[in-house]
């Protein structure tokens, strides 16, 4: 009788046998600015900190917001343009913290693209629309002096190694690329045409943040606090252990080039924050732009963001002991 009792308590609170809490978790991208995710997951960091998580890819970002919308998962990688569009558009969404707060994006175009009036009317690959690649898109366009609606065709063509081979193919003339993406496209004749350190202002956003909603924040917070933890120490693992990260990009992306490896470590172990708080600025840009598509609805960054648990977790000294290891 005992033994169904117990039974019945683990069922109803989702934990397993253990003890643990069960959640559902998905990270949005098999690239490095994702790493933390899946060290979390391979290193088996979510256990350490008492979470029995099903870690799942789901491939863009805009993807797993209305996964985490639907309630198939829980919590998951969101990127500051789709929590924004997805708070317009009505949904119950939070962000408890983000990992990387700006877009180190290149524009790759065919070699035979030499300016932006040779660009107007063709077609340019992105992962999906809402998707940080397609924010970088079309940052990149307006800073050639393009409108991204009329002057091109915007396409959804998968993740950055999908992008490299819609163009290889070419099945698209141009395609927004991360840190290290570029190297996948040797052979293929390309060029830079602009990148986001081009800019004249360098580019605030929240690239890659914990997300979930509201209600499960409530509900489960001690949860989510463990979640966190266990990623904040996937991003230390990242940042400190880089040929091990090399070797997990590797397998996780399925890609053994040298030069992509190297170039993904290179570009984003500096843009991984110790301490992930949210860029105000950044994210008030993404809902100022997300407001354009729903006039007279009102959203404040205080409405999407909750950034207590990295508070707590600072105050703590949990990232700080972290570090002096």
């Amino acid at each position: 009788m005992t033994g169904l009792v117990l039974f019945a308590c683990l069922v109803f609170f989702g934990a397993d046998a253990s003890g643990q809490e069960r959640v559902q978790i998905s990270y949005s991208s098999v690239e490095a600015p994702n790493a933390n995710w899946y060290i979390a997951q391979d290193r088996k960091l979510y256990q350490k900190y008492g979470v029995d998580a099903e870690s799942i890819y789901i491939p863009s970002s805009t993807t797993v917001i209305n996964a985490i919308i639907g309630g198939s998962i829980k919590l998951g990688n969101g990127s500051g343009g789709a929590i924004a569009n997805a708070a317009v558009a009505g949904a119950n969404v939070v962000a408890v913290a983000s990992f990387i707060n700006t877009l180190p994006y290149e524009l790759v175009v065919q070699e035979s693209i030499k300016s932006a009036a040779d660009l107007k009317g063709k077609v340019v690959g992105i992962a999906r629309l809402g998707s940080s690649s397609d924010v970088a898109a079309r940052v990149l366009l307006r800073g050639l002096g393009l409108d991204p609606d009329k002057d091109v065709a915007i396409v959804q063509s998968g993740s950055g190694a999908e992008r490299v081979a819609a163009f290889r193919g070419g099945r698209v003339a141009a395609f927004p690329s991360p840190p290290g993406v570029i190297h996948l496209a040797k052979g293929i004749p390309h060029r830079v045409i602009i990148s986001t350190a081009d800019l004249p202002k360098s580019l605030p956003f929240p690239y890659a943040s914990l997300t979930t909603t509201k209600s499960y924040l409530a509900s489960h917070r001690e949860t989510v606090k463990r979640v966190l933890m266990a990623l904040i120490e996937g991003s230390h693992f990242f940042k400190t252990r880089k040929e091990e990260s090399k070797r997990l990009l590797a397998k996780y992306s399925k890609q053994n080039n040298e030069a992509f490896l190297e170039g993904s470590y290179l570009g984003n172990e500096p843009i991984y924050e110790k301490v992930p708080y949210m860029n105000r600025e950044g994210m008030e840009i993404q809902i100022k732009e997300a407001l354009t598509r729903r006039p007279g609805f009102t959203l404040k960054y205080e409405d999407v963001v909750d950034e207590s648990l990295v508070v707590q977790l600072e105050k703590e000294g949990f990232i700080q002991k972290l570090y002096k290891q």
